[in-house]
């Protein structure tokens, strides 16, 4: 669902729930190639800190990365040269309907950006959107199912919120998630302990400073550990417990978009993530249909593993399998 959402907004693609695990489908392809690099962008690569070795690709991971982005790039290429001759049929201005279509209008008459060609930097800013998009969007959604799958009350809580605001008539709209304080909470507790990226991009100190008595000098390049920032004690009470009422109580004045350092899981200021608005609407609505259409079960009656696994995001290591059934009338799921 939220890899449709992306890619539609992106490059005007949609791909239907039949082919989606197919090898030979540009869908899977696709898919694959995200869950490779996210998971390429957490190891440790030896030839980083010894470049010296980097001929020597003991581990595999070079030739893996290459592949990698030579299937990227391969689909990026395709879906580019779809869009440019469709632009050379359709001259009358009004085929701007994705992202694609909005950079090539807007680069029309650069052949080079910062030193790239055109194309290049078009197919480069598509797929990082793709990947940060889709890939943090459904795995936040996957850790919110799994917390849920393991605290039974907190997750008829939320579905009884929906049948008090929204009723079982309809499906929950996006008008309707401003009046869900509950499911707020829910995804602010799950940001909290399972945070898109557990670390933030490199910060680079513009000024001598000084931090929690640490002597900063200028120039020092930082990561801020978002994870363990979210988990002090000092902060939150029992911090590796899910408690989404702390954020209806204690908590309650803490928002991703005010100055609440102790509750940043897209980072802050000026290089902070700049899907949080849209990434968080998909992930509320997405959530809300979930909880509202289906009663939800672990496929084999046993508490969800909740251990973490490698990667640029925070993946789960162990994929999560669930048992759905319908909890609204049938003629609803006809109308999706």
């Amino acid at each position: 669902m939220t890899f449709n959402t992306i890619v539609r907004m992106i490059a005007g693609k949609r791909f239907g729930g039949d082919t989606v695990n197919q090898e030979e489908n540009e869908a899977w392809k696709l898919r694959k190639t995200i869950k490779d690099a996210t998971y390429l962008f957490g190891t440790f690569v030896v030839a980083d800190a010894i470049p010296s070795l980097s001929w020597f690709d003991f581990q595999g991971y070079l030739s893996f990365m290459k592949s990698t982005a030579k299937q990227t790039d391969l689909i990026l290429e395709k879906w580019l040269e779809e869009h440019l001759r469709k632009r050379r049929v359709e001259r009358d201005g009004g085929c701007e309907s994705d992202f694609m279509d909005a950079m090539i209008s807007k680069f029309e008459e650069q052949e080079e950006i910062c030193g790239y060609k055109r194309e290049t930097v078009i197919k480069a800013t598509s797929m990082l959107l793709i990947l940060t998009g889709s890939g943090s969007i459904a795995i936040t959604l996957t850790w919110a199912l799994s917390l849920l799958l393991n605290h039974p009350k907190v997750l008829k809580a939320a579905q009884q919120e929906l049948n008090t605001h929204i009723g079982k008539e309809r499906w929950v709209l996006e008008s309707d998630i401003k009046n869900l304080t509950y499911l707020h909470a829910i995804i602010k507790e799950t940001l909290r302990l399972y945070p898109p990226a557990p670390l933030t991009g490199i910060r680079e100190v513009m000024e001598d400073c000084c931090v929690a008595g640490y002597h900063v000098p200028k120039g020092t390049r930082l990561l801020i550990n978002l994870w363990n920032l979210q988990r002090d004690p000092q902060v939150w009470p029992n911090p590796n417990e899910f408690q989404p009422e702390r954020f209806l109580t204690t908590h309650q004045d803490i928002d991703f978009m005010s100055q609440n350092f102790e509750l940043i899981p897209f980072s802050y200021g000026r290089r902070s993530c700049p899907g949080m608005t849209f990434g968080l609407q998909v992930l509320h609505l997405t959530l809300a249909r979930l909880l509202q259409g289906f009663d939800m079960c672990p496929k084999d009656g046993v508490e969800v593993d909740m251990t973490e696994g490698l990667g640029l995001a925070l993946p789960k290591e162990h994929a999560l399998q669930v048992i759905l059934q319908p909890r609204l009338p049938l003629e609803l799921y006809e109308c999706l």
